[in-house]
């Protein structure tokens, strides 16, 4: 079984953003950057219910993953 591959926008849609390009990129602005001592999951600006996700997506390495990677970069830049 091949892993389901999920864009930026889906990951938004996901935790309950808006997930239009304008929309993820006023989030990124008003939340970076990130400090390197704190887990993405563990970012202030998230729900109990979407820092979980997070979470759950990075320790099973599932397959939201790779885009949850992303989104973290993002945030540290």
């Amino acid at each position: 079984m091949e892993p389901t591959s999920h864009t930026l926008q889906d990951l938004f849609l996901q935790l309950g953003l808006a997930g239009g390009q304008s929309d993820i990129d006023q989030f990124v602005a008003a939340h970076r950057p990130l400090a390197n001592t704190i887990r993405l999951a563990e970012a202030p600006f998230w729900t109990p219910a979407q820092a979980q996700f997070l979470r759950e997506e990075i320790s099973d390495d599932a397959d939201w993953a790779e885009v949850v990677d992303q989104l973290n970069v993002m945030l540290r830049a």
